[in-house]
């Protein structure tokens, strides 16, 4: 129960102090949001759980198949000085994108 307070705390550290830097520099926020933060401590966090080798390798294969599936979910706001779109708009339909090309690969992948 300790243990799932710590990742539970360490977790959340990680979201706030990445969206605190992101609000004051956005460019060190996008990096920070692109190094595999939180992979790495769920890698940690189930190989001091598990100590399974293969859990880890078959954790690793689908986060190389979903990261980039997940990537549709950037594109509207990315684009949203050329739309027009707010922010409640392009998150919505950046989570529709993500959804559908992740829903996609849950249901015709392997």
């Amino acid at each position: 129960m300790v243990w799932m307070i710590v990742k539970a705390l360490i977790s959340a550290a990680v979201i706030v102090a990445v969206a605190e830097i992101a609000g004051r520099m956005p460019r060190l926020g996008a990096l920070l949001l692109t190094l595999p933060i939180i992979s790495i401590l769920a890698f940690i966090m189930t190989w001091n759980k598990e100590h399974d080798m293969n859990s880890i390798a078959a954790l690793a294969r689908s986060t190389l198949v979903l990261v980039p599936l997940g990537l549709p979910f950037f594109a509207p706001f990315a684009l949203s000085a050329k739309t027009g779109l707010s922010f409640w708009p392009s998150f919505a339909i950046g989570v529709l994108l993500a959804s559908v090309t992740i829903g996609a690969w849950f249901r015709f992948g392997p």
